[in-house]
């Protein structure tokens, strides 16, 4: 009986102590996704009263061309991210681990992308590629409007997304580097291996759990873009570069229609839970001798 007492004090204990982390976590978590669940089946303006009207909202966004455009151009940007974001990543953090000159430098350059905030990194490109006084018009010898080329912008958007995750994902590979025993190296060199052969048949099978790690929040993370593209794009030019999060802002807060906008949302959500369910299914065979 003693020992029931003290272990129901020692649970009150706890939950005394966690009770302000899931007051928040109530409040600015759970109680949101509640009315924007909610909110995704009704009709609402922020000024007038809110209307149910079943799956219409559902059924409208899908049937737009509008946003068939946006889910393509979604689709695009985050596969050209995660795997660019993946491979570049990867040959620098190798380069990087055969200890040349100056890496520890190489690897305070490459992460100071990751840490500057992305409106400063927004605006620095938007500068670069500005038509009339950027520096990659002026270097390139070209009069190209980056920004304002449809068939040119979503390139764009995707190098300067690259090129700022670069150093994150360096660091986390070269942390799955730096757990490979080196003497498996040192012995396929000694049978003769090339670095080629070497990166394939070992380097390669050994990271695979760090790869999938990286390929994973990286294809959240591209999902999920939106600072970027509203500081240099606004999802122009005609729409070439509006993504589904750049989309709810819209939805939200320039056409007034806050039930569809939660409906984009969570067909957002539900394209990003089947991606992880697919690559979570896909282990075993992306990650080496995993059970």
């Amino acid at each position: 009986m003693k020992n029931f007492q003290i272990k129901n004090n020692n649970i009150l204990t706890a939950l005394l102590f966690i009770s302000p982390a899931l007051l928040g976590i109530f409040v600015f978590i759970i109680i949101p996704v509640i009315c924007s669940f909610s909110l995704s089946f009704a009709d609402w303006d922020l000024l007038n009263d809110i209307h149910f009207v079943g799956l219409s909202n559902y059924k409208a966004i899908l049937s737009e061309k509008y946003f068939l455009q946006v889910l393509s151009n979604t689709f695009i940007y985050t596969i050209a991210v995660s795997v660019l974001g993946v491979i570049i990543p990867l040959i620098l953090a190798c380069i990087l681990n055969t200890r040349i000159k100056g890496a520890e430098l190489f690897k305070a350059t490459l992460f100071i992308p990751y840490i500057t905030p992305m409106i400063v990194v927004a605006l620095v490109w938007q500068w670069i590629f500005d038509p009339n006084i950027g520096l990659a018009n002026q270097v390139l010898s070209t009069n190209l409007n980056w920004l304002y080329d449809k068939h040119l912008a979503m390139p764009v958007l995707i190098f300067v997304s690259v090129w700022k995750l670069i150093g994150y994902n360096v660091i986390i590979f070269l942390s799955g580097l730096a757990t490979i025993n080196q003497e498996l190296l040192e012995s396929s060199k000694i049978d003769g291996a090339n670095f080629f052969q070497t990166f394939k048949n070992i380097t390669i099978p050994l990271l695979s759990s760090t790869i999938f790690f990286v390929i994973v929040i990286t294809s959240i993370s591209s999902f999920q873009a939106f600072d970027l593209i509203y500081m240099m794009t606004q999802g122009g030019p005609e729409n070439s570069t509006n993504v589904m999060v750049y989309s709810i802002y819209k939805y939200a807060f320039q056409y007034f229609e806050v039930g569809k906008a939660s409906a984009v949302a969570y067909i957002l959500f539900t394209i990003i839970f089947f991606l992880v369910l697919v690559q979570w299914k896909l282990r075993k065979k992306m990650v080496y001798n995993e059970e």
